[in-house]
């Protein structure tokens, strides 16, 4: 569920939350770091589900409340609950990873009753509800589609829901584009996705292999650095950029199935995205020039990649 790019930026922070306390590295303290990242992603990504899915429910609670009024009008007792019904919703609240997941990240202690009672509002005012609950018949698009439109349409572009995951997510920047895919891909296919397994063996493997062999590696990719660092002053150098070089460089020595392209690439993004304005440019030209000479010393041997399942 989680791209290979994700765990690049989740390992990343594990490495300069590492380097910023100056201390020697406990055993099993980066692994604890890690397994933290991605917890904080599964919760995240719980959340969401919970909140599209207590939207749609709320419409009951909106018609038990007007119901109950002491003297409900006409409209307050025929409201239309047919949202509470959606098949794919009660696929979703039925599946026993799903009901775990729940159980152990307790998504309801960050639920705002308010906010998704405006949320629910701006729905039922949308043409999309008011063509869902007119419609006689149930179909697998319809009702896949008016849960996405809860997400896509009513809650990302919403500032005042952005600003309540920001509070309980400290992890919404960096997760946000992938929590974007991840909804849209559930929703099309929620039999899937396991809850309680946000990252794959394959990944998992991947995530913590790259973070062991660049902390492991770190005296070697420092020794292929110095010489190319003559030009540059080191104690200006952004302790993230140094991070971002020494993750290429185990890639390139140590990840046979990744084209040494992708790497470099990638970690330009990473850079561009982390660190400063220059990073992409001086990170683009370290890892080409290591690259180089690493080719040129025969020290990079890949094999095909194109079976991998990173």
């Amino acid at each position: 569920m989680i791209s290979r790019r994700n765990i690049r930026v989740k390992v990343m922070q594990c490495l300069y939350t590492l380097e910023r306390t100056n201390n020697e590295v406990k055993p099993g303290e980066a692994m604890k770091l890690l397994k933290t990242q991605v917890d904080q992603s599964r919760q995240l990504f719980v959340y969401l589900v919970f909140f599209i899915s207590e939207v749609a429910r709320y419409a009951e609670k909106d018609a038990l409340k007007k119901a109950s009024k002491h003297l409900p009008t006409a409209s307050d007792l025929n409201i239309n609950t047919k949202i509470v019904g959606n098949e794919l919703l009660w696929k979703i609240l039925e599946d026993p990873a799903y009901k775990t997941a729940v159980a152990e990240t307790k998504p309801a202690h960050f639920a705002n009753e308010e906010l998704l009672k405006k949320t629910y509002q701006a729905l039922i005012a949308s043409e999309e509800y008011s063509d869902y609950i007119n419609l006689q018949s149930r179909d697998k698009k319809g009702e896949k589609d008016i849960l996405e439109f809860i997400f896509t349409n009513l809650m990302l572009p919403n500032d005042l829901f952005i600003s309540h995951v920001e509070e309980h997510f400290i992890n919404w920047d960096d997760d946000a584009e992938m929590m974007n895919i991840l909804i849209q891909n559930f929703l099309q296919k929620p039999a899937s996705t396991n809850f309680n397994e946000i990252l794959s063996k394959e990944k998992w493997d991947f995530a913590k292999t790259l973070l062991q062999t660049t902390l492991d590696k770190k005296e070697v990719s420092l020794e292929l650095l110095k010489p190319k660092l003559k030009n540059w002053d080191a104690e200006r150098i952004a302790a993230l950029d140094l991070i971002i070089i020494q993750m290429g460089i185990s890639e390139f020595l140590f990840f046979e199935t990744i084209p040494t392209k992708v790497t470099i690439n990638e970690y330009i993004d990473l850079a561009k995205d982390y660190s400063t304005p220059q990073s992409g440019q001086f990170i683009n030209g370290i890892l080409d020039n290591i690259h180089k000479e690493l080719s040129a010393e025969g020290k990079i041997n890949k094999r095909s990649f194109k079976n991998s399942t990173l």
